[in-house]
């Protein structure tokens, strides 16, 4: 075996970690998109606004997929501690992409009346897909009560105040990236609404983070203390300090990617921080990354599947981009 079986539990959790992070910064804009339906009544701008998200929505989603097989394969006993634990908002999360992406591919050719419906299917489904989301990421933060890896909680854990901020976080974390989204890929008035949106949204996405962080720290002694270890405070402390910088300057700039770009920024030092509170911790408060991890063989089998299937999805994404990259335009009447 050419790699060390004591790193392939690592490797194993940082693939699983780049997938999802890599599903929230991409499928996050499109749900935020969805969610910002609410604020524009003009049927016009509607249809600009999905048609912006249409060619990409479902690639975006491929890294769900590959994030939750990817985590059943690699460490089986921390996936049958979240389904277990997180059974209804994980269920809800999937009916809730399924309406979602109902809503937005029929919308083209529904009639007025339908239309409307299907707009509201849209709003409602990327609004709990994105709070679903939230729930899930705060509860694994919060912990899951286990007995060597069978779960013990009443399935309910998830309607604690922690996931209920996480989830709230969440939904101004996408409505942010989404309306940067619009920023970049529309024009005149949209963008004009747009732009302001992403301002007020930026600072308070930025309050929350900090809100959330603080909050973590309480959570858990071993929280707080890799969190306010100085070798990595003060790198993301940084680090999230010239993104606020970028975001605030972006707006002045002719390169109107630049607030998407900064915002995303914000999401991947938020998902590092979590990933440093937690590590070597799968899921919180026992069980590890090598506790969970599957037998060697079977990582190296999966391990060498996403070493062909990333770079092909991300190539799949980048050409996507590219082939409906400009500004998106309204279908004619």
């Amino acid at each position: 075996m050419f790699i060390a079986e004591a790193l392939l539990p690592d490797m194993a959790a940082a693939a699983i970690a780049f997938t999802l992070i890599t599903y929230v910064v991409l499928d996050g804009t499109d749900l935020g998109v969805g969610m910002l339906f609410a604020t524009r009544k003009c049927p016009r701008e509607r249809q600009i606004m999905a048609n912006s998200i249409l060619p990409i929505w479902d690639g975006n989603e491929t890294w769900l997929v590959l994030g939750g097989g990817g985590l059943l394969a690699l460490f089986p006993v921390a996936y049958s501690l979240i389904f277990s634990a997180l059974y209804i908002p994980v269920f809800s999360l999937l009916l809730s992409l399924v309406f979602r992406a109902v809503a937005l591919e029929f919308r083209a050719d529904a009639s007025l009346s339908m239309k409307r419906w299907l707009d509201r299917t849209l709003m409602a489904g990327s609004l709990m897909a994105t709070l679903c989301q939230g729930l899930i990421m705060g509860s694994v933060l919060q912990g899951i009560k286990n007995d060597e890896g069978r779960f013990t909680g009443n399935g309910w854990e998830w309607l604690s105040p922690f996931p209920l901020a996480c989830g709230l976080v969440m939904v101004c974390g996408y409505a942010l990236l989404g309306s940067c989204w619009l920023v970049w890929r529309t024009e005149g008035p949209l963008q004009k609404a747009a732009r302001g949106q992403a301002r007020w949204l930026g600072w308070l996405m930025l309050v929350s983070l900090f809100a959330i962080v603080i909050w973590t720290c309480a959570l858990d002694p071993a929280y707080r203390v890799r969190l306010t270890d100085v070798r990595y405070a003060l790198p993301l402390l940084t680090v999230q300090g010239l993104l606020l910088v970028g975001f605030r300057r972006a707006f002045f700039s002719r390169h109107e990617f630049l607030p998407l770009f900064a915002a995303l920024g914000w999401f991947v030092v938020a998902f590092v921080t979590a990933i440093l509170a937690m590590y070597p911790l799968i899921v919180p408060a026992s069980l590890t990354v090598q506790e969970a991890a599957s037998p060697p063989l079977s990582q190296v089998f999966m391990l060498s599947g996403f070493a062909v299937l990333v770079p092909a999805t991300l190539a799949y994404n980048t050409y996507g981009f590219w082939v409906f990259r400009g500004k998106v335009k309204a279908d004619p009447l």
